[in-house]
């Protein structure tokens, strides 16, 4: 009779070297995130200590950072460890101290010592940060004392890369006042991160918003970390300097002089800071981080989704106390807060664009001078942003860049186009024919330039075809065109293959010899229907064929006004005819600028070459 088995609980076992190169390769995105690590659970336990004595006099809680080339050292006057929270926190990793007072476990927080429910108050969250300090140091030694009993002994614990710790308990005054000291020998390769001037730097970059006291020192002295609250948290004798402190500091921290700058303060979510305005205009496709503080820990400067994508205008500083990070604690949570905050400062960006409009022209001006692609896609969504910038906004048109209003006033028609080569196909002769079109090729203006009534009720909007451009082309007289009839003729038949026609006006300039309209529509549903005629027969060819509308032609109308045109019309030599025609169709079409087909290519050359030869057989 075989027994049967009994299943036994295991312990998964850690490879600690193994999870330290998963944090450094794909958790932090630097090993210079160990000071920032060890800063955070140095304010964290400083918090627990004000609330376990609130009556502290404010400042009277620091950080001490210690860096001569042989140890790096963080002391804090934190609310400190006992022997059980060592053997609790520091031996367990992902435990976090901070959840053992009836924090939820989705919510996990981390720092020295035990706290209270009040999680907010708080930095770090995922009980893993120690470990990034095995990414400069094979050890971490940590001397502890805990505030919560006078006469508590000290407790040190040394942590190794393999996994393998000690703990002893030490009189208290081998730690002689309350707190917590963690000393790293730094390793021959992390050299680059624990220098004594990159620690100080270091300590500037990720702790200079901090609202506990951090100092620095290599053996020389010590140098204040934060000497100054956060620019916005100051008192200043006049709106004008404050206005000026703030640029002056965004220009510090983010590289570049402001156009302008905007105060941000959201007291829910104890948001506090700055949007400064780009002084220059952001090429499309590339967005700015925004460097965000968290609890005046900086948490990231490349937080794309503190804003939405069309405030590419700006870049923020700020600082807020219920924004969530992410378990690297290198961006942001995306949940519901977030998202209003979002919503919330995109708010605040519009009432700036607001205040601009109704009491600054001379600002709004410059702003829409670099910023326009971006004010133009607010305005597409924002119906109180498009009816306050629109007449403002500069749209390239037959009368050159100029705003809709200036442009309205001058046509009470106003036409558009579907693209940007479409535009300049007709742009010169639809000016000289008196016609007002705008580019609406480029992205965004189409459809603003339709909602244009919405803001001038008695504007007209309508959408550019080749009929309209040709009923304002003067027909030639009669005798003219039965003149030129032979020529038309052989025009059209050289140029069927690219199903267009061949007409014979007037217009202005004289300079042009000819103008193609040609439609991307067209050119589509004559490709579409080209193809159907080749899978006639199939499965393609029907659903082509079931889409087939009437395919437009083209049309290349020749400018009897253009004496080169007036001396092609009058060639009674069938292939010097066809060949001056289809020369006159390659220059129209390379005039509009737009993609060529290989046939097309291929008829330039070709007549190129054929006009060459004829030229020189004549001279010989």
């Amino acid at each position: 009779m075989t027994l049967p088995e009994t299943a036994a609980d295991r312990t998964f076992q850690v490879d600690l070297r193994g999870l330290v190169d998963l944090l450094s390769h794909h958790l932090y995105s630097s090993p210079r995130v160990y000071l920032r690590e060890l800063l955070q659970n140095a304010v964290d336990a400083l918090t627990a200590r004000h609330a376990l004595e609130p009556a502290a006099p404010a400042g009277s809680f620091g950080v001490r950072l210690y860096a001569d080339g042989t140890v790096v050292r963080v002391e804090d006057d934190g609310v400190g460890l006992t022997e059980a929270d060592v053997h609790t926190f520091l031996a367990t990793i992902g435990r976090s101290s901070k959840r053992a007072m009836g924090v939820p476990p989705d919510e996990p927080i981390r720092g020295w010592g035990k706290i209270t429910e009040q999680r907010d108050d708080f930095i770090g969250r995922f009980g893993i940060g120690l470990l990034s300090c095995f990414l400069v140091a094979d050890e971490i030694h940590v001397l502890s004392r805990s505030a919560r009993t006078p006469d508590a002994p000290a407790v040190e614990w040394r942590g190794r890369g393999d996994g393998s710790y000690t703990v002893r308990v030490l009189p208290a005054s081998a730690h002689p006042r309350p707190g917590t000291t963690v000393t790293l020998a730094p390793r021959a390769d992390a050299g680059e991160w624990t220098r004594p001037a990159q620690v100080h730097a270091l300590g500037r970059h990720f702790g200079s918003l901090l609202r506990h006291p951090v100092t620095f020192d290599d053996g020389t002295g010590a140098a204040s970390v934060n000497p100054e609250p956060a620019p916005w948290a100051r008192t200043y004798p006049t709106p004008g300097a404050r206005s000026r402190a703030l640029a002056a500091y965004g220009e510090e921290v983010l590289g570049f002089e402001p156009l302008d700058t905007v105060e941000l303060d959201l007291p829910a979510v104890g948001l506090k800071g700055i949007a400064c305005v780009l002084p220059e205009t952001v090429p499309a496709g590339r967005s700015h981080g925004h460097r965000v503080h968290v609890k005046g820990m900086l948490l990231s400067e490349q937080a794309e989704e503190i804003l939405p994508e069309w405030a590419f205008f700006v870049r923020c500083v700020i600082d807020a106390e219920s924004l969530r990070p992410t378990a690297s604690r290198e961006s942001l949570y995306e949940d519901d807060t977030l998202a209003a905050v979002r919503d919330a400062l995109a708010e605040r960006l519009r009432a700036w664009i607001a205040r601009a409009a109704a009491s600054d022209p001379d600002l709004l001006a410059r702003f829409l001078q670099v910023h326009h692609l971006a004010v133009k896609s607010l305005a597409v969504h924002d119906d109180e942003i498009l009816r306050m910038l629109l007449p403002w906004l500069p749209f390239e048109t037959t009368d050159g860049h100029t705003t809709l209003d200036e442009f309205a006033r001058t046509h009470r028609t106003v036409l558009v186009t579907s693209s940007v080569e479409e535009f300049r196909q007709v742009a010169a002769i639809a000016s000289a024919a008196g016609l007002g079109v705008v580019n609406g090729g480029y992205t965004y203006d189409r459809e603003l330039v339709h909602r244009l009534p919405e803001i001038r009720s008695e504007a007209t909007v309508a959408d550019l075809d080749p009929a309209t451009l040709t009923a304002h082309l003067d027909p030639v007289d009669r005798e003219t065109e039965l003149a030129a009839g032979a020529y038309l003729a052989q025009a059209r038949d050289a140029l069927a293959v690219f199903d267009c026609d061949v007409a014979l006006r007037t217009f202005q300039p004289a300079s042009a010899p000819a103008l193609l309209v040609d439609s991307r529509e067209a050119r589509h549903e004559r490709t579409r229907s080209r193809l159907a005629r080749e899978q006639e027969g199939g499965l393609w060819g029907d659903l082509l064929g079931a889409l087939r509308q009437e395919a437009p032609r083209a049309q290349l109308i020749l400018n009897q006004l253009n004496p080169l045109v007036r001396t092609a019309v009058a060639i009674d030599e069938p292939e010097l005819a066809r060949t001056s025609a289809e020369a006159l169709y390659g220059q129209a079409a390379l005039l509009s600028r737009r993609p060529l087909r290989p046939a097309e290519s291929s008829l330039i050359n070709r007549s190129f070459l054929d006009l060459l030869a004829h030229a020189l057989r004549k001279d010989s």
